[in-house]
């Protein structure tokens, strides 16, 4: 048996790199169509506070103008890396994300810029009455 904080295989991971709750339900992101977002150059953030306590949940989608299923997955792989690595330390629990990709530009741009855009659109949204 292997608790939240090993890997399969047994070696420590992280408390920072714990895989992040996902929203899987269309409902989930039906509620977030209408909450506040930010438009970056890379994607748009969508959030949503739940008024609840429990851990962050976050989503990813890419529509079909950004590509064929193979770009669309790159774009949502970029997507989850980037959160993978921000969302544990900037973002609010309680509170629901969607990633957005953008065509052409998601799965092109640099990667550590898109840390630094998502970084910037999570004080942005923390920073809105």
């Amino acid at each position: 048996m292997t608790d939240s904080l090993h890997k399969k295989s047994g070696e420590p991971v992280s408390p920072d790199f714990l895989p992040l709750e996902r929203l899987t339900q269309r409902k989930d992101f039906l509620r977030l169509a209408h909450a506040r977002r930010v438009h970056s150059t890379s994607f748009v953030l969508q959030s949503r506070d739940r008024k609840d306590d429990a851990p962050m949940r976050i989503g990813f989608t890419c529509s079909k103008k950004v590509g064929n299923a193979v770009a669309r997955n790159k774009a949502k792989r970029r997507l989850r890396e980037i959160a993978r690595w921000i969302m544990p330390q900037e973002g609010q629990a309680g509170h629901d994300y969607v990633l957005i990709g953008r065509a052409n530009v998601t799965a092109t741009t640099n990667f550590s810029a898109m840390q630094a855009e998502l970084s910037t659109a999570l004080q942005k949204l923390q920073t809105k009455p």
